[in-house]
C-alpha cells in the first residue's frame, strides 16, 4: 500500500471526523474580546502611571491657592492669639508693681518719693526690693545723687552707671517694640540706660496739677511722700500708674501740625511760650503763643486745649534724647517725661504727649488693640478703653478731687 503524503493524511482525517458529525472547534470571540479590553486599560493605566511624575500647572496652583488661603485665615487668629499673652503678661507687671507699691506704703507707711527733678532715683528704682530685685537694689545708695549734669546733658552717677544699664523685666511690655536699653552718646562718651514702660502718676495734669514740683492731686510729687490716708478718692478708684509707649530714634523737626507714625514714640517740645522758672504758687506761667490763650486769673497756664495747639510745635523728643526729655528712656532718671505721668490725655490719644520743660500733658499710650493698662490703689489692674470720657479719667488720676466716678 503506497505510503500516503501529510498533506494527504490531513485531508482524511478531516473527512472522518466530519462523516462522524464532529464539527469544527469554534473560539469563543465573546471571551477574547473582553481579555483584549483588560489588557488595552492595564496596559494604558500603567503606561500614564509611569509617564505622570509630578502635578500639572493647574493642579499646583490651584494647591498654592489653598494653602494661601489656610494661612490668610489662621495668620490672624496665632498673632491675635500671641498679642493676647503679651497683653496678659503686660497686666500682670502692672499688677505686681501696684502691689509692689502697697507694699512699700505697708512698711514705710508712705509711698515712694519722687525726689528733684533731674537728679534724684524715680519711684520705680525705689520698688526695686519690692519686686525681687534685691541684688539690683544693692547697688544702689539713695542718699547719693543719682545724675548730674546741664539738663540737656544727663549723665549717671559713675557709682550707678552700670546698675542704670541693667534691663529689667517687669518694667517692659513685651507688645511695645523699642529696645530693651538705649544707648546714646553724652559729651562723647556712651551711656546706656535699662528701659521702662510703667509711669507713675502725678495727678489729673488739669489746673495747675502738672506742676509735680509742688503738691498736687496725684500719689506722687517732688520731695514729696503721700501715703494711703492722702487717698480720699478711694483706692479703687485712684489710678497710680499705667503704660506707655517707649520713645526711640534721635529728636528730631516736622513741619508744624505733622504727626510721627501712630501710636507716636516721640514726645512733642511744646515748651517754646511757656516760662519755666519756679513760680510763688504752682504753675508754669505763659509767656507767649499759643499759651497765652490758656491761663487763669494769675496767669498760670490751666486746662489748655492740646488737641487744638499741638500743630504749631514741630519739634520731637525721642529715645536718644540727652535731656531723657523721651518717654521711659530709663528706669532710673527721675523726669516728669520720662518716668511719671498724669490723666489729662485719653488712652492712645491722637493727641501726641505734649512736653513744658520739665513737665507735660500726658495719658496712658500702648500697643494693645483698645486701650492701656493702668493700676490702681487698690492693687487692681484695669484696662482702660481708648473711649473713656475724658473728665472721668482726668478724675481717675486724681486722689483727693471728690469727684464721683462713673463706670469705667
Amino acid at each position: 500500500m503506497p505510503r500516503l503524503s501529510r498533506m494527504e493524511r490531513s485531508s482524511r482525517l478531516t473527512l472522518r471526523n466530519n462523516g462522524c458529525g464532529l464539527a469544527p472547534r469554534k473560539q469563543n470571540h465573546s471571551i477574547t474580546t473582553k481579555t483584549k479590553e483588560f489588557e488595552m486599560t492595564r496596559n494604558y493605566m500603567k503606561s500614564s502611571f509611569s509617564n505622570r511624575l509630578a502635578f500639572t500647572l493647574v493642579e499646583l496652583l490651584v494647591v498654592i491657592a489653598i494653602i494661601g488661603i489656610l494661612v490668610g485665615l489662621l495668620l490672624p487668629a496665632v498673632q491675635a492669639a500671641r498679642e493676647a499673652a503679651r497683653r496678659m503678661q503686660c497686666s500682670n507687671s502692672v499688677k505686681q508693681m501696684a502691689l509692689a507699691t502697697m507694699n512699700y506704703e505697708s512698711a514705710y507707711r508712705k509711698f515712694p518719693m519722687a525726689g528733684t527733678v533731674d537728679v534724684d532715683f524715680s519711684v520705680q528704682a525705689r520698688l526695686l526690693a519690692f519686686i525681687e530685685q534685691g541684688n539690683l537694689n544693692n547697688l544702689l545708695d539713695y542718699s547719693k545723687p543719682a545724675f548730674s549734669g546741664p539738663f540737656n546733658a544727663k549723665v549717671p552717677n559713675p557709682l550707678f552707671a552700670q546698675a542704670f544699664a541693667t534691663p529689667v523685666p517687669i518694667f517692659l511690655c513685651p507688645s511695645d517694640p523699642a529696645p530693651t536699653t538705649t544707648t546714646m552718646q553724652v559729651n562723647g562718651s556712651p551711656v546706656t540706660y535699662g528701659g521702662l514702660s510703667y509711669m507713675f502718676s502725678n495727678g489729673s495734669g488739669t489746673g495747675t496739677n502738672y506742676d509735680w514740683r509742688w503738691v498736687t492731686d496725684g500719689i506722687v510729687c517732688q520731695n514729696t511722700s503721700r501715703a494711703f490716708r492722702d487717698i480720699t478718692d478711694g483706692t479703687s478708684n485712684t489710678v497710680i500708674m499705667s503704660e506707655t509707649v517707649r520713645s526711640v530714634g534721635n529728636d528730631m523737626t516736622l513741619p508744624a501740625g505733622t504727626l510721627p507714625k501712630f501710636p507716636y514714640q516721640y514726645t512733642l517740645n511744646g515748651s517754646g511760650g511757656v516760662n519755666s522758672a519756679l513760680q510763688a504758687s504752682r504753675g508754669l506761667k505763659a509767656s507767649g503763643s499759643p499759651w497765652g490763650s490758656f491761663v487763669d486769673a494769675g496767669g498760670y497756664i490751666s486746662n489748655p486745649q492740646t488737641d487744638a495747639i499741638w500743630s504749631t510745635f514741630s519739634g520731637w523728643r525721642g529715645g536718644n534724647s540727652t535731656a531723657i526729655r523721651g518717654r521711659g528712656i530709663s528706669w532710673a532718671f527721675n523726669g516728669s517725661i520720662n518716668s511719671l505721668t498724669n490723666g489729662y490725655h485719653t488712652p492712645n490719644s491722637r493727641t501726641p504727649d505734649l512736653v513744658t520743660h520739665h513737665t507735660g500733658f500726658f495719658g496712658p499710650r500702648s500697643y494693645h488693640t483698645g486701650g492701656a493698662n493702668v493700676g490702681l490703689a487698690d492693687g487692681s489692674v484695669h484696662f482702660l478703653a481708648n473711649g473713656i470720657d475724658a473728665a472721668t479719667h482726668r478724675a481717675l488720676h486724681s486722689c483727693n478731687g471728690g469727684e464721683v466716678v462713673s463706670e469705667f
